[in-house]
């Protein structure tokens, strides 16, 4: 029985037990259910709120800059939802978890971007949200003389779902239109006062505090690897290799090329060493690759022999096409196939080799020499372009088509045209050819030939590229830095190069970062608590924020954007004002409504 059958017995169950219990009197009178959902009335806290209300202009002041950043948000909100709605009914993209009903929830285990492992910090976070959300909804209601019948939280069987302050009726509607616009952005406003805190704590003193360890982050290890075989998993960080120190993954894979021994001693974090057997282990294949397709290789396959001659290594590997440009790759499991060996390349428009050379744009090429350079891969290509100058005429060798061509290409240069240098990261399915100041105009594949190797078997934890999400290093603006916070738990959807996401400092993760510095003596466990505590409370006040902020009935949007509709057509010279308005609101938040179905539901049902 999966787990979402067990959850929705157990509201079920919860479902009838308080039914029974609320038909015979037995709840108190400040417990209301209604199906699942149970709310918990009182009066408490009215006092405090009346006191904290004292300096008006202060929270007036405050509510006004609310309103302003929130009609932006709606906004803003409004035509990104239609922008997305009308490209998923014009171009249905593929399904993603992001789709599926279960993962619209925050409830830990349930979500699958959410794990039950951070459900703590994920309930601490909500209940932030929640309480100061409503919390700042009743304190306005004071400071605009608005009275409250009732406040108290809400629940989703015995989960917290929502807090609620009940304004009174009569109270309310007696109140000026900017008293209540001021009410209905307040809880939008503090949730974006909560987001700026604790962000800035996690930017600051927290994230600061925490360090990438040295060593390569292993997130896990491909069935029947070398790295399965000799008991490398996840959570392990290999620190050296052959005896030599290893600093990050970069540089694991660098001491991987250059080592040609077929079995050696990898070292991991805690001192256990392990002895590997290495075999080429296919990692990954272009679709655009020579060496793919029904009779090529796939992905796990293992490489046996290149033109007859075993290879176990990268480096054994190099060595075996080194002096032909066209080799016979043969697999464990008897899979033959004959193509060019070197770096697969797309031609970009208006680049060097498209305008100097006529090779035309979009074109694939295996580009397996520049000069008298071999080309193998997208290192050597990147290499063999950073060592030449701009406006230098070089021969390119590549094939197209399994044909052999030569091309006479005048490098351009990469700031003229925009470019940047090629990294060396594996893990990207293409990227810019651009090295130095040299630009040949291409989009190169990971790996040779489009086929990527490793004789290991890893796959690496991004644990630098994560830490500087998460602490604001990674982007130039605030709102750069949020995006990338958003998308943090469900980042391997976002860039399907990245196996990984990251919900905090937890599970296997954690034996990939260090906390140094005065926090120090705090020990890891507690300032890893302390960082996503933070990340969780930011993460949800700011999803509540935004999604208040949608201008549909009865979120805080559709409130708000109903007192400024009335504002407008109060102005305007029409009779049946109430009707006018009725209909403006109830358009836009039906529209909404439709957009995020649309959006939802659209790449399954279109898809």
């Amino acid at each position: 029985m999966n787990t979402l059958l067990w959850i929705l017995l157990g509201v079920l169950a919860y479902t009838a037990a308080a039914a029974w219990l609320q038909n015979r009197g037995l709840l108190p009178g400040s417990v209301r259910v209604s199906g699942p959902m149970t709310t918990i009335h009182t009066k408490r806290g009215k006092a405090l709120l009346d006191r904290l209300s004292a300096p008006k202009r202060l929270w007036r002041a405050i509510a006004n800059l609310g309103v302003g950043v929130a009609l932006v948000i709606m906004v803003g909100t409004f035509l990104l939802l239609i922008a997305n709605a009308l490209s998923v009914l014009s171009n249905p993209p593929e399904p993603t978890g992001i789709n599926t009903p279960q993962n619209v929830l925050i409830i830990p285990g349930v979500n699958d971007f959410l794990p039950l492992s951070v459900a703590l910090e994920i309930v601490a976070g909500l209940l932030v949200a929640l309480v100061v959300h409503e919390g700042a909804h009743g304190l306005l209601c004071r400071v605009e003389d608005i009275e409250i019948d009732s406040m108290g939280l809400a629940l989703f069987t015995l989960i917290p779902v929502g807090a609620f302050v009940e304004p009174d009726d009569e109270s309310t509607t007696e109140a000026t239109r900017g008293s209540r616009t001021r009410m209905f952005a307040a809880g939008v406003t503090a949730n974006f006062i909560v987001v700026l805190v604790a962000f800035a704590l996690l930017f600051g003193p927290i994230g600061g505090a925490v360090s990438v360890a040295s060593g390569a982050a292993v997130g896990g290890a491909y069935p029947g690897s070398p790295a399965a075989e000799a008991g490398i998993g996840p959570g392990d960080r290999i620190v050296a290799l052959g005896g030599e120190p290893v600093d990050n993954g970069t540089d694991l894979t660098r001491r991987l090329a250059a080592n040609a021994d077929e079995q050696v001693t990898v070292t991991l974090h805690d001192g256990t060493e392990r002895t590997v057997d290495r075999s080429l282990l296919v990692t990954g294949v272009a679709e655009t690759s020579p060496l793919a397709g029904d009779d090529g290789l796939a992905v796990n396959d293992t490489i046996a022999t290149v033109d007859g001659d075993p290879v176990r290594t990268e480096a054994a590997l190099r060595e075996a096409v080194a002096d032909d440009h066209v080799a016979v790759i043969e697999t464990t499991n008897g899979t033959t196939v004959e193509a060019p060996i070197g770096a697969l390349a797309v031609v970009v428009p208006d680049g060097p080799l498209n305008a100097t050379a006529d090779v035309p744009a979009g074109e694939n090429v295996v580009i397996t020499a520049v000069g008298d350079d071999r080309v193998v891969d997208r290192a050597d290509l990147s290499a063999a372009i950073d060592a030449r100058d701009p406006g230098e005429e070089v021969p390119v060798v590549g094939y197209v088509d399994g044909d052999r061509e030569e091309f006479a290409v005048t490098l351009g240069s990469s700031a003229a045209d925009g470019g940047s240098a090629a990294g060396a990261d594996s893990t990207a399915e293409n990227t810019s050819m651009a090295g130095g100041d040299a630009y040949l105009g291409v989009q190169i594949a990971a790996g040779v030939s489009g086929v990527s190797v490793d004789s290991l078997g890893v796959t690496g934890y991004p644990a630098a590229q994560y830490l500087s999400m998460l602490t604001g290093a990674a982007s130039d603006t605030f709102l750069g830095t949020l995006l990338l916070i958003t998308v943090l738990p469900f980042y391997s959807i976002v860039d399907p190069s990245v196996q990984y996401n990251f919900a905090g400092f937890v599970g296997t993760n954690v034996q990939f970062y260090e906390v140094t510095g005065p926090l120090s003596a705090l020990g890891d466990p507690v300032v890893f608590l302390g960082a996503n505590v933070l990340f969780w409370t930011g993460w949800i006040n700011l999803q509540l924020a935004f999604f208040n902020c949608i201008p549909a009935f009865p979120l805080d949007g559709g409130r708000i954007l109903r007192t400024a509709t009335e504002a407008v057509v109060s102005r305007l010279p029409v009779d049946a004002k109430p009707q006018l308005t009725r209909t403006i609101t109830t358009g836009v938040g039906v529209t909404m409504l439709v957009a995020l179905l649309v959006m939802l539901f659209g790449p399954v049902v279109l898809g």
